[in-house]
């Protein structure tokens, strides 16, 4: 057997022991008649030990299992899938290890347990779907439902598969940490390494995700797409057809032979109240029926015969003449004919109607009137968002599982190899004999087995490592150099502060944080005042000296890191998350200082820096760009210069 041979039987075995768990857990709370389900007691303990891929799959197989017994089971597989993740997540980062740290293990399950079974219960309910997600008091008492049943449940799961994992060697779980590794284990210390050093934005582990996503989203919603339609035109034609039975019925009840008495009378005709009746009740025998009208169509419109009354339209008198509906201008030569027409779908003030004309025939094969009904297409969305959401529900667990599973696949045959060859490069040196034989060894520690186009490339890389450390040492001068560069580019030559350029990229960041809803910031707008004045007064020199002055007065408040010069004697102060707290004080003591200086009758003039300043805050409500920001701080530092003029003495 091969070695992914052998990953994929230990894989199943795995998932087979976990998914029974899960049953003896079921069978035992059945059993005891217990107030909890106990089906997830396998799920927790293998994500525990096993990781994301062996976790999700005896989430995810336990209710496809379940729902040979009962069908909703495999709906609310999306629900062990997600407990899977996250008891993974939190077990990788120790929080199963102690027990004071796997109590906050249990709020968050059940949290995440009741949230998802709540939207899964919402979603699986005509009614809960469309009505009850307006109405907040009862989404909330399925939430406070499903949280009572899930907390007990789940804290029992979760102290199961805490004491279970005391009893599992330690050799074991190290044995667990590195199944599916198509090569040996690495030390803590390179792993730590490799983490450190994968700052690449666009990493091949990056692309490689991304594409799989793409691909899984696409063929997800094609299919998804597809099944769509496919049942929307079910349901329209099974729509049509109870439509046009009823539509059949109204027919029946017209006499050819008194059309025409009908249209003249009206309610003073013999028997046209009774024929009303009549059509009253077939409109009764159905909810969904929401207009039932006999039309003589004539060139000059539409002759109304029978018109009914509904709650929210007056019907038509007898006689009265209806302007045709632009819908059926198209089909004006064959009304006008006496021919039947196709069932029309249309979507008006009215609402969303099915309409179905019968033409209604004399003895001699004419057509003396059209019965119409308009058969309402409301429960064709219902229905249609009824399907997505099972959709939904179904296939989310599915399309995770396979997602983990081939990203596991990626991580352990290209991204892992892939980085621990890397690693082994950046950390080759030539110092000595022995280093360099150090090098050797642990690059054939690595003992990379996939069989594959990688496996070839570690061979070659360990007849190419002198070279290969030759270009990353060019590569690193290279780093260097770049770095010099990119900071002088980002740096303004008079104060040595941050530019205009190192602004225009923070703000680009705001502007993306502003667009994800988690923007939190403020500007800070420094005008220096008497700018011109030093320069005209005592030569540009001193112009500089005093631009320079005000850059260092507001870094030594705001700090250098956090002020940009954006212009000859404008500078900006960019403050964000735990610094907006301090803002107004910050802000404050910079007035202040400035106010001192003014008053220090032993300074020179261009050491008596005066600047404006003014601050904004973001604010959702106007802002839409780091710039609208930036201008409301310009305006109130404007107003602040205003009133600096208007106190102004010399």
């Amino acid at each position: 057997m091969t070695k992914f041979d052998n990953l994929l039987l230990e894989l199943a075995t795995i998932c087979a022991a976990g998914i029974i768990l899960n049953i003896i857990g079921v069978v035992i709370a059945k059993e005891f008649y217990l107030p909890v389900y106990l089906d997830s007691i396998g799920t927790i303990f293998i994500s525990a030990l096993g990781g994301y891929v062996p976790g999700i799959a005896v989430g995810f197989f336990t209710n496809l299992i379940g729902y040979f017994f009962d069908a909703e089971e495999l709906y609310y597989g999306m629900v062990s899938v997600l407990l899977a993740v996250l008891t993974a997540f939190l077990a990788i980062r120790g929080y199963y290890e102690k027990f004071p740290k796997v109590l906050w293990v249990i709020p968050a399950t059940v949290l995440l347990t009741s949230v998802n079974g709540t939207i899964i219960e919402d979603m699986l309910s005509l009614a809960s779907s469309f009505e009850s997600l307006n109405n907040l008091p009862k989404i909330w008492e399925h939430f406070l439902n499903h949280f009572s049943t899930e907390l007990p449940d789940k804290t029992l799961a979760i102290a199961i598969a805490f004491i279970g994992l005391k009893f599992v060697p330690p050799d074991i779980k190290e044995n667990f940490k590195w199944m599916g590794k198509m090569q040996a284990p690495v030390s803590d210390e390179m792993r730590r390494a490799i983490n450190a050093d994968n700052k690449f934005i666009f990493s091949l582990r990056t692309k490689l995700v991304f594409s799989l996503m793409l691909i899984t989203l696409v063929v997800a919603v094609f299919i998804s797409a597809i099944s769509y339609f496919t049942y929307q035109e079910s349901i329209i034609e099974d729509r049509q057809r109870i439509a046009d039975g009823i539509v059949s019925m109204v027919v029946n009840e017209i006499n050819p032979k008194r059309v025409d008495e009908f249209l003249e009378k009206g309610y003073q005709a013999e028997g046209y109240k009774e024929v009303e009746r009549e059509l009253y009740k077939i409109r009764a025998s159905n909810s969904d029926i929401k207009f039932i009208y006999v039309y003589k169509i004539m060139e000059d419109g539409c002759h109304v015969v029978f018109d009914l009354d509904t709650p929210a339209v007056e019907a038509s008198e007898p006689g009265s003449i209806e302007d045709f509906d632009e819908t059926f201008i198209p089909l004006l030569p064959d009304l006008l004919a006496g021919k039947p027409i196709k069932p029309i779908i249309n979507n008006d003030k009215y609402g969303n109607l099915l309409t179905i004309y019968k033409p209604v025939y004399d003895s001699m094969g004419h057509c003396v009137c059209y019965a119409g009904i308009d058969f309402s297409m409301e429960i064709l969305h219902d229905y249609g968002r009824m399907f997505i959401a099972k959709v939904i529900a179904l296939f989310s667990g599915a399309v995770i599982l396979i997602f983990v599973l081939v990203l596991a696949l990626i991580e352990n045959n290209i991204i892992l190899p892939v980085n621990t060859m890397a690693y082994c490069a950046r950390n080759f040196a030539y110092d000595s004999e022995a280093a360099r034989e150090k090098n050797i060894q642990l690059m054939k520690s690595l003992d990379i087995r996939t069989h594959d186009e990688i496996e070839n490339l570690y061979s070659a890389f360990l007849k190419t490592t002198s070279d290969s450390m030759h270009y990353f040492e060019n590569l690193k001068r290279s780093k260097i150099q770049l770095a010099v560069m990119d900071e002088l580019a980002h740096k303004d030559a008079l104060t040595g502060l941050k530019n205009k350029t190192a602004y225009a990229e923070y703000t680009a960041k705001l502007d993306a944080d502003i667009f994800k809803e988690r923007a939190e910031f403020a500007i800070i707008m420094i005008d220096v005042n008497f700018l011109k004045r030093v320069n005209d007064t005592y030569g540009h020199e001193y112009g500089n000296t005093y631009l320079i002055n005000a850059g260092k007065l507001a870094a030594s408040v705001f700090g250098a890191d956090k002020v940009y010069r954006i212009g000859g004697d404008e500078f900006v102060v960019a403050l964000s998350g735990k610094e907006l707290a301090g803002c107004e004080k910050l802000v404050a003591e910079l007035r202040g200082l400035i106010e001192k200086l003014q008053a220090d009758e032993n300074l020179q003039p261009w050491e008596k820096v005066s600047a404006a300043v003014g601050v904004a805050y973001f604010d959702e409500r106007f802002d839409e760009t780091a710039e609208d920001v930036f201008k409301r701080a310009d305006k109130d530092m404007y107003k602040n210069k205003l009133a600096m003029k208007a106190t102004r003495r010399d």
